[in-house]
């Protein structure tokens, strides 16, 4: 199959319209009529990720964050973004992202962790319609910036945050002070979502899961809210599985493979 092919697939599952307004989701570098020999699933493109795709034969990356969020004025070998254009175009790589369109989709990136977290009667958080054209279609699809979902059964505040810490492999959980009240409705926004919290609070959530947030968003909300801050890579990790299941169900015969590659920039001591 063409690569366009596997975009159309893509798109069909998270339009592009459904990103946010300073986003540059959808194709970063490349050719979509060639043939796809197979495709590596990331979170980030680098330098080591496009040398992985290189040598599992791959002419196709497929990734979360865009590795193009400005335009570039010369492709040399100043920064990575400059190499890894330069590395792509060499070995003819097509490099494709879906970023804040696959975080506001249904079951998209928040679906992802809520499922992760076992979360039940989950659904999009403030809901609307977007109407979508994709060329061959006119149509209208929901979308939300996170999902609201619910614990199964209640469950103290430590409890909560540390099976969080243990599902997401996370060094270092933030949170505010423990809530003293039991925990079960949830609002989830991953990567930098503290903008939902307000509204987390006004939809009576118990407790608000996030991947960045800033350090004044922290005051004022004791005993009013749980809040957990991820850590942005932690928080969208399993993106690359919703790639893999998207991609696998439509096109079973193509070669996929998640990234081997820990890309995330900030380290722990």
């Amino acid at each position: 199959m063409k690569i366009k092919e596997i975009i159309f697939a893509l798109e069909r599952f998270a339009p592009l319209p459904l990103q946010e307004s300073y986003d540059n989701a959808g194709l970063q570098v490349g050719l979509t009529e060639a043939e796809a020999s197979g495709a590596l699933l990331c979170l980030d493109v680098t330098e080591e990720v496009l040398d992985e795709a290189i040598s599992l034969g791959c002419n196709l990356v497929i990734a979360h964050h865009p590795l193009l969020f400005r335009g570039l004025k010369t492709v040399a070998d100043r920064n990575m973004v400059e190499r890894c254009v330069r590395k792509a175009i060499v070995h003819d790589i097509a490099i494709y992202a879906a970023h804040t369109n696959l975080d506001n989709a249904e079951d998209g990136v928040n679906y992802k962790i809520a499922e992760k977290m076992e979360l039940e009667k989950v659904e999009l958080f403030q809901p609307h319609h977007v109407k979508i054209n994709d060329g061959r279609h006119d149509y209208s699809v929901m979308a939300g910036s996170g999902v609201i979902g619910e614990l199964a059964l209640p469950e103290d505040a430590l409890t909560f945050l540390q099976r969080v810490k243990s599902v997401f492999r996370i060094d270092c959980l933030m949170h505010n002070e423990l809530l003293q009240r039991p925990v079960q409705k949830i609002v989830i926004c991953g990567g930098a979502g503290d903008f939902l919290l307000d509204d987390a609070i006004a939809a009576g959530a118990d407790a608000f899961l996030t991947g960045e947030m800033h350090y004044h968003q922290y005051f004022g909300h004791e005993q009013e809210i749980q809040i957990g801050v991820m850590g942005h890579y932690q928080s969208e990790q399993y993106t690359k599985e919703i790639f893999y299941s998207i991609i696998g169900e439509t096109f079973p015969e193509l070669p996929l493979f998640m990234t081997a590659i820990d890309t995330n920039p900030i380290k722990y001591l």
